[in-house]
């Protein structure tokens, strides 16, 4: 009904607060995504699981080595959800403009 419920950004640019990350892959051709949001009425749908197949669909049939993401620490569920997607927890990254609390960085090798 032309309504956005949702949206995810995808991206070649790696965050400056990415480059000391030890990633399990070279940083080459990668996907990063940096948002990832659902309206909060159309939450608990599985739309935020088609944007993610999606996402990797697109970066698989492109020949990206992985896909890589940050989550906010105290957001378990986000955690959770990219575990169950099958991303690998790194490491914590600050965006201190952001939160005093660190992020977690997720990459999925393809």
């Amino acid at each position: 009904k032309n309504q956005i419920i949702g949206i995810i950004v995808l991206t070649e640019i790696e965050d400056i607060e990415y480059k000391k990350v030890k990633w399990l892959t070279k940083s080459c051709k990668n996907l990063y995504i940096h948002r990832l949001a659902i309206h909060p009425n159309f939450q608990g749908k599985g739309f935020a699981h088609q944007l993610m197949d999606f996402a990797e669909k697109f970066a698989k049939d492109t020949n990206y080595a992985s896909i890589r993401l940050d989550t906010f620490s105290k957001n378990k569920r986000n955690q959770l959800f990219y575990e169950l997607r099958g991303y690998k927890k790194l490491e914590e990254i600050y965006f201190l403009n952001q939160s005093e609390y660190p992020f977690y960085c997720y990459e999925l090798v393809l």
